[in-house]
């Protein structure tokens, strides 16, 4: 007889956790649109929830996405932002007076054609992403030490996976 794939063991798993995953260690994958629907909820809700563990509630979580972009990825121009955003170049606009009024960003010429202009994380900017970030992993380090060592293995690999799909 065939050995059985080495992912039968994580689907027998899913089958405990995920409504219409097959059970046994069955090979076939979950019904994928009923997965996705699922999934899709349960990144929402944890979202939400994520979300709402905030340092500083005046600044809004676009402000912080756009903040943690440049954090990220570094000083670009208000336009390549937005694109990276994916949102129109005058909702950026207000986003980053908002962000300069709050001090947590700056406009400076680029370092190379001084006819641009690019914006760039402030000190205030980068500390109040880290303290975002810690009050975020320190909610979510307490809901998943009341879980399971398995739960967590199983999230642990379902990370991974959902890492890939962002991704792509």
């Amino acid at each position: 007889m065939p050995a059985a794939p080495a992912d039968s063991d994580a689907t027998a798993e899913l089958a405990d956790v995920v409504p219409g995953a097959p059970a046994g260690g069955a090979t076939e994958a979950p019904e994928t649109a009923g997965l996705a629907t699922d999934l899709r909820h349960a990144v929402l809700r944890l979202t939400r929830r994520l979300r709402s563990q905030r340092a500083d509630i005046s600044v809004t979580i676009t402000q912080l996405m756009a903040l943690g972009t440049l954090f990220k990825h570094g000083p670009m121009s208000a336009g390549e932002l937005a694109a990276h955003e994916r949102v129109q170049p005058p909702s950026m606009t207000k986003i980053l007076v908002a962000l300069e009024e709050h001090g947590l960003s700056r406009r400076e010429q680029h370092p190379s054609d001084r006819r641009q202009i690019v914006i760039q994380v402030t000190d205030a900017g980068r500390e109040l992403l880290e303290q975002e970030g810690k009050l975020r992993d320190a909610w979510l380090a307490t809901q998943l030490a009341t879980l399971t060592a398995g739960d967590r293995d199983l999230l642990a690999r379902a990370s991974e996976v959902m890492s890939r799909l962002a991704t792509e």
